[in-house]
């Protein structure tokens, strides 16, 4: 992978306490929060640019719902006073946020973007942020989906779904790199 730029954003997706709830099923990835934390304490050692994603849900059902304890950002994930704050109402971070905006005006290109759920959200956002023309990354091993039930009724599990999201996201929207590639590059190579 070629060296991040020195304004590289982090793209936080969704990293709140309702993705935890035993209701969503069975997940892939268990050390995804630990490699998203990791990029984290990167981008902030390197003071390059990073952007927390919440969802506030327009469903009162929902675990996002604003005002309970589920739209909250996890403890490990809460923004510091310099980080921007997107908040979303639909899977794509882009999508009537004002992140291209906030992106554009600060001269960034290159987005990295880790979260949930993989074919959900970030894949949403991958392919707005490659639409957009951005260079986007997305940390393979720094998202995590659930198992799905397809239209007919057949259960898939989470590391297929996880795979076969990325390898969407590859074909025409982002680069796809694991953790250990993107703190290499952080790091200058």
């Amino acid at each position: 992978m070629q060296l991040l730029a020195a304004n590289a954003a982090l793209i936080i997706i969704d990293m709140q306490n309702g993705i935890n709830r035993p209701t969503l099923g069975r997940r892939n990835n268990p050390d995804a929060e630990r490699n998203i934390e990791t990029l984290l304490l990167g981008w902030r050692a390197t003071r390059r640019p990073i952007v927390h994603v919440r969802h506030i849900s327009r469903s009162p059902e929902s675990i996002f719902w604003p005002g309970q304890s589920g739209a909250e950002f996890q403890p490990c994930f809460v923004p510091m006073s310099h980080e921007h704050v997107v908040e979303k109402n639909v899977p794509d971070a882009f999508a009537a946020t004002g992140l291209e905006r906030w992106l554009r005006v600060r001269d960034i290109e290159q987005v990295v973007i880790v979260g949930v759920i993989t074919n959900n959200s970030v894949e949403a956002t991958a392919r707005s942020a490659g639409g957009l023309g951005f260079e986007a990354t997305v940390v393979s091993d720094g998202a995590f989906t659930f198992d799905q039930r397809d239209l007919t009724g057949r259960l898939w599990p989470a590391e297929d779904v996880h795979a076969l999201s990325l390898a969407n996201i590859a074909m025409d929207y982002a680069s796809v790199r694991p953790t250990a590639e993107i703190v290499q590059a952080l790091n200058g190579g």
